[in-house]
């Protein structure tokens, strides 16, 4: 069995402002593989990402840092989203979102786009990362 080839990795400041700088990047790496679902991975990215920025420590720091990590196994993408971590807080899937919310479906549009998805302590922060199958 092969092992993940890693694509590459993006550390950039956890600010609102960073979101398209995101995606751009995941963009151009996943531009090579001409994937099935690099828009799908896009939208995911964008979410996650301003999630870590709205509800990590990352955010709450003059020089805080959100990381995008992309991998390709076989044809399924993975990506992380890596962030300070918050203390009290762990990434959920919002149950009651109003119709006319401006928020609050970024999990749960993950949970239905992706092939599997989760999310993990680490000695620095958490890592959110979500698969897409190439199919």
């Amino acid at each position: 069995m092969r092992t993940p080839e890693p694509l590459g990795r993006a550390d950039l400041p956890a600010e609102v402002e960073s979101v398209p700088l995101a995606r751009r990047y995941v963009r151009d790496l996943l531009d090579r593989l001409d994937h099935k679902q690099t828009d799908d991975a896009l939208l995911l990215v964008s979410e996650l990402f301003t999630n870590a920025v709205r509800h990590s420590d990352s955010g709450r720091h003059p020089d805080g840092r959100v990381s995008v990590a992309v991998a390709n196994h076989n044809g399924t993408l993975h990506i992380d989203v890596i962030d300070a971590g918050s203390t009290g807080q762990t990434p959920r899937i919002c149950p009651d979102v109003a119709p006319d919310s401006g928020g609050g479906r970024g999990l749960w549009l993950v949970q239905e786009l992706s092939t599997s998805w989760g999310w993990y302590e680490t000695p620095t922060g958490r890592v959110v990362w979500f698969r897409l199958s190439d199919t």
